[in-house]
């Protein structure tokens, strides 16, 4: 069992930046890939960035590419986003997940996750 828990949301102006984190704990070991992922009212989840527990290779979703960054400290078993250049539409709840495999490349797929954090609430205002 892997346990996540999110924390750094809050309320920012347009333009801003916040940074997000995921502590992990439990069987960290067997973490392939960790991700964040959002939801906004009346929408669906959707993917925003991975980054590969191990190797540290990173992927985005085009609606944050160049404005948020994510990262890890293996040595804190933690992962951040950074999310810099905040827009309304960046309002969501944002959650965490690890994976232990990631079928066919599809990472950006909440199914292929098999835990989750709780969720940490992010508010752009305009």
């Amino acid at each position: 069992q892997v346990q996540l828990v999110e924390s750094g949301g809050g309320l920012v102006q347009a333009g801003g930046s916040l940074r997000l984190s995921c502590a992990a704990s439990g069987s960290i070991f067997s973490i392939n890939v960790m991700s964040w992922f959002r939801q906004a009212p009346g929408k669906e989840r959707e993917f925003v960035a991975t980054i590969n527990w191990s190797g540290g290779s990173t992927n985005y979703a085009d609606s944050v590419k160049g404005r948020f960054t994510i990262s890890r400290d293996n040595g804190k078993n933690t992962v951040l986003l950074q999310m810099n250049s905040l827009k309304p539409e960046d309002t969501a709840d944002y959650y965490c997940a690890a994976a232990l495999r990631i079928y066919n490349g599809r990472y950006y797929q909440p199914h292929n996750y098999n835990y989750w954090g709780q969720g940490t609430q992010v508010t752009v205002s305009s």
